[in-house]
C-alpha cells in the first residue's frame, strides 16, 4: 500500500472494519496493475483477520462475564 498506512495491528474494529470495506469495493472496481490487486489483497486477508482477533476478544470477554454472573448466582 503506502508508507503512511497504518500498521494492521494498531487498528480498532472499527478502522479495520471501515478499511476491510474500502479495499473490498477497491478490488470489485479493479485495481490497476496486478501487483497493486495484489497488495490490496494482503492488506485486506490481514485486516479480516485483526477484525476476527477483535470479535473472538470480545466474545471471550462476554463469556467470561457471564461466567462470573452465573457463579455470582450460584453463591446467592
Amino acid at each position: 500500500m503506502t508508507d503512511q498506512t497504518p500498521d494492521v495491528s494498531s487498528l480498532s474494529f472499527e478502522q479495520a472494519r471501515d478499511e476491510l470495506v474500502r479495499v473490498v469495493s477497491e478490488l470489485e472496481q479493479g485495481a490497476p496493475t496486478l501487483e497493486h490487486s495484489l497488495a490490496l489483497w494482503e492488506r485486506g486477508e490481514a485486516l479480516a483477520a485483526r477484525c476476527e482477533d477483535w470479535l473472538l476478544g470480545a466474545k471471550r470477554r462476554l463469556d467470561e462475564a457471564r461466567a462470573a454472573a452465573d457463579a455470582a448466582e450460584a453463591d446467592d
